[in-house]
């Protein structure tokens, strides 16, 4: 993102108003390589072809911020491999993260893994540290710094099904596998952070929050959650959950959040009135149905329809109700920056 960019974010944080309604996708390994035709194993290994490539995104939609922008991003691979997990990679895909343990209750007691120096994470602070001085150069900044978060991470080591089966057969094993998963996605920002030379927001994304009941959100996820955000006081939070269950919804606020990037399925209204009024809202536009699927003029409908379901000018960004999908055409993510402007144009 642009300097500017980076000051509309700012500012959306603040829920400063706008006369055109920003526009924002989050992006990542899954979109950029196939909207540009290549592979996606060069674009995770080959520094080059990884700064080309964000360059010409970014070029090609001045119109969208992308968040957390120039984010190298292995699928979500990179906080399992800390702990020792197969790492799959493939030319046409994002990598894939192996389960290490089929019952939590198998897993031995595990030291802190170092994001500095364990699995994938240090290659991808060597590609910050080394590429961060050419992505200024070419007038764009690094200010976002993103991690998949702890009940992600330890769904990840344990298989989805299984991490749910023992959060309720092995509560206290499974509180034990958090505490460790928790201090790495903190650790792991702080690196990534440091790594890079003026970073201002934190972007954490954990679906499986939204897979709990109330009761289990509130023992498991949020105190996390909650110590990960508390550990960036000064930084601009965002936090992207695209499961359809508002559980998490009532209790954003307590998270220090400033966005939340949220499913499609529900609706703007709802999670503004669940949600609060002192947080941007990033979305709502339909990945899949619409984003992927549809054409331009439908892009259009659905980001209008958006703009009237949340008639104020502060608090939303305009975006996808989760990240952008696979397969995503470059001429409906122009129609998403399009709708904005001529919503503008209309209501002047």
């Amino acid at each position: 993102m642009t300097p500017a960019q980076w000051d509309i974010i700012q500012r959306s944080a603040r829920l400063e108003s706008f006369p055109q309604t920003p526009t924002a996708l989050i992006v990542d390994s899954p979109w950029i390589p196939g909207y540009l035709g290549i592979s996606t194993l060069d674009y995770l290994t080959l520094p080059e072809v990884w700064l080309k490539a964000n360059l010409q995104v970014e070029q090609a939609f001045p119109g969208i911020i992308f968040l957390p922008g120039f984010w190298v991003e292995m699928g979500m691979c990179a906080e399992p491999s800390a702990f020792g997990s197969r790492i799959s990679f493939y030319t046409c895909k994002t990598p894939s993260a192996h389960a290490m343990w089929s019952a939590v209750e198998d897993i031995p007691d595990l030291s802190q893994p170092n994001p500095r120096t364990d699995g994938l994470m240090p290659v991808i602070l060597n590609y910050y540290r080394h590429l961060e001085p050419r992505v200024k150069d070419a007038g764009q900044v690094i200010k976002i710094v993103a991690a998949r978060g702890p009940l992600t991470v330890a769904a990840h080591l344990l298989g989805v099904s299984n991490f749910l089966l023992g959060l309720k057969t092995e509560p206290a094993a499974t509180q034990r596998l958090l505490r460790t998963t928790t201090t790495l996605v903190k650790d792991w920002l702080d690196a990534q952070a440091e790594a890079l030379s003026g970073v201002e927001g934190v972007l954490l994304l954990d679906d499986l929050a939204g897979f709990l009941s109330p009761k289990d959100y509130q023992a498991f996820a949020h105190p996390c959650l909650k110590e990960i955000f508390n550990a960036f006081p000064r930084a601009v939070k965002i936090f992207h959950n695209d499961t359809d269950n508002p559980v998490s919804f009532r209790f954003l606020k307590d998270l220090g959040i400033h966005i939340l990037n949220f499913t499609h399925l529900q609706p703007l209204p709802k999670v503004r009135e669940l949600a609060g009024p002192d947080i941007c809202l990033l979305g709502n536009v339909p990945p899949l149905e619409v984003l992927v699927r549809g054409t331009p003029q439908q892009v259009a409908h659905a980001a209008a329809e958006c703009l009237r379901a949340h008639p104020s000018r502060r608090g939303l960004i305009l975006s996808a109700g989760g990240g952008t999908s696979p397969g995503t055409p470059g001429e409906n993510v122009a129609a998403l920056a399009d709708a904005a402007r001529q919503a503008e144009e209309q209501h002047a």
